[in-house]
């Protein structure tokens, strides 16, 4: 298998498939750290049953799409005029891209491949906006917004949380940023993993975003009940633009599966919260273990997965393929994701046996028999396996720091913003960025605190420099496709953003003391499920917000 490592990967922006690795193994498959999936569910008690239905659900037809969403609905208590379900997510983003985005769209980087990679394959011009890895590749939304206005792009992507770094967008901020926007074809808020953050105890917008006539909100199925093969997924949006991504969906896009299990959920909701309480409690403790290691940097996140970067010299490519061959462990390497590099990766939050395995195969590959010895910086030249936009070049070049470290030497700045250091390895440099979680900030996990100098005077304001291309000193410069990706007719060059005013009525961030961390387990009120719904019983109103 080792031979043919290299060639697995060899996927576009995306991971082989298990299948995939089984058949080159000859073997069952390693132990998964990159597919982001739930490991709680389905209970063996609903596996069960699926097992035992397995004959008729490979036999026969499923019922028809909208059968089947109107069950969802059900379920969830929103009018089916409002829902159009998929076979997948992607399925739903490949006609949102042929119906309703035009000539362009604007999307953070590093995302969620498909938001990428879909438009361009339909000759529409991306706008990226590139997340700063010195600010814990948090998304500022006021910026953000600025940067779409001196675009002029006319569609709008947020992922929250985003993917592969677990960034979260507070609600009412979301909300913010589609009513200073409420002026673009249209704005999509992809949930697919909200259903695993806590920040908030009611953090979607699927109720606000169906009395809006421009926004979307996705939402995944197979992510959040451990079923990625059934592929199913649901948009909400109001009854115009829902009724326009349905009207285009085959009659039977729905597999007998998605079927089975979506009329079972009301059999398994006390299973389903349980499972979403053990991802975070595992959340907590996976980074709190990687953090332990000397020179690993693990982000924020409220995803199911956590963002780490590697020890400076360390090539993902080599970890990554090491891992798999020696010790049985898959892992998501992230330098074929625009806006990320070779020196990330993304780790899929697994229960803590599983942990203790992927920190001794780290150990191991890492540092050798001698823990915390130096790793083995990059030969000149070497280039990552697959992360050959401009965008992963310019992280590696500025020691991950990307346009601020450039903008470090053209200002004369000789220290810029670095993630807070929690020395407990005794590495002293070693960053590792802090989080509310950590901080016990208002309960909010996994977000991240910003602390930067503030040059024009305004203590506690965080300052942005960047690569002055166009002759406009100290403005952030964004990366289009034609810089990412070489992709011909795309526009070119380096674009100033307008950092003067922010967006009426949007939220501005502020400063929180930091208190030392006193972990509390997460209260089982906290999606605002019933903990035993009755057999029979529809989910509540309340359960929007949180299936899927």
């Amino acid at each position: 298998m080792a031979d043919n490592v290299t060639s697995l990967f060899r996927t576009g922006a995306h991971s082989p498939s298990m299948a995939a690795l089984a058949r080159e193994s000859g073997e069952a498959g390693p132990v998964d750290f990159c597919i982001p999936c739930n490991p709680y569910f389905p209970s063996p008690r609903m596996m069960d049953e699926l097992t035992n239905r397995l004959r008729d659900i490979i036999t026969y037809y499923p019922s028809s799409a909208d059968t089947i969403t109107a069950e969802l609905c059900n379920l969830l208590q929103l009018p089916p005029q409002c829902v159009a379900m998929g076979n997948g997510s992607t399925e739903l983003i490949t006609w949102i891209d042929h119906l309703l985005v035009r000539e362009s769209i604007a999307i953070p980087v590093p995302t969620f491949g498909r938001w990428t990679d879909q438009p361009l394959e339909t000759g529409k011009r991306v706008d990226m906006f590139p997340l700063q890895e010195s600010n814990g590749f948090a998304l500022d939304p006021a910026q953000y917004i600025q940067f779409i206005r001196s675009r002029g792009t006319r569609a709008a992507v947020i992922c929250n949380p985003n993917n592969p770094d677990g960034g979260f967008v507070p609600k009412q901020t979301i909300l913010a940023f589609c009513d200073a926007l409420a002026d673009l074809d249209l704005i999509v808020i992809d949930e697919s993993f909200l259903e695993f953050a806590d920040a908030e105890n009611e953090p979607s917008i699927v109720e606000e975003a169906v009395m809006r006539p421009n926004v979307i909100v996705l939402r995944s199925l197979g992510k959040n009940f451990g079923l990625h093969g059934v592929r199913f997924g649901y948009m909400v949006a109001n009854p115009g633009l829902a009724g326009r991504i349905r009207s285009m969906l085959p009659k039977w896009n729905l597999n007998a599966f998605a079927e089975t299990v979506v009329f079972m959920l009301k059999d398994y909701g006390a299973e389903y919260v349980e499972s979403l309480h053990m991802v975070r409690r595992d959340r907590l403790d996976m980074a709190r273990q990687l953090s332990t290691l000397p020179g690993l940097t693990v982000y924020p996140s409220q995803g199911n997965f956590l963002f780490v970067r590697l020890p400076v010299g360390a090539e993902g490519t080599v970890v990554r393929d090491r891992l798999l061959t020696e010790h049985r462990i898959l892992v998501r390497e992230c330098g074929n994701k625009i806006g990320s590099s070779s020196r990330f990766l993304r780790l899929v939050v697994r229960p803590q046996t599983d942990v203790r395995r992927l920190v001794s195969g780290l150990e191991s590959v890492l540092y050798g028999t001698r823990r915390g010895a130096a790793v083995p910086e990059l030969s000149t030249g070497t280039s990552y396996s697959s992360g050959t936009a401009a965008v992963d070049r310019l992280v590696s070049s500025t020691s991950g720091q990307g346009y601020q470290g450039i903008a470090a030497a053209a200002n004369g700045m000789a220290q810029q913003p670095q993630p807070l250091t929690a020395a407990a390895n005794g590495m002293v440099g070693q960053p590792q960025p802090l989080t509310a979680a950590a901080n016990g900030m208002n309960g909010m996990m996994g977000q991240p605190q910003q602390f930067t100098a503030a040059p024009n005077g305004m203590a506690g304001q965080p300052q942005q420099f960047a690569a002055a291309a166009n002759g406009i000193p100290g403005q952030p410069q964004p990366l289009t496709a034609a810089q990412t990706r070489g992709t011909t007719g795309m526009p070119g060059g380096l674009t100033a953003v307008n950092a003067q005013g922010q967006p009426q009525g949007f939220p501005q961030p502020q400063p929180q003391a930091m208190p030392q961390p006193v972990p509390q387990p997460v209260p089982q009120q906290a999606t605002g499920w019933p903990n035993t719904p009755p057999n029979g019983a529809g989910w509540p109103a309340a359960a929007v917000d949180r299936v899927g």
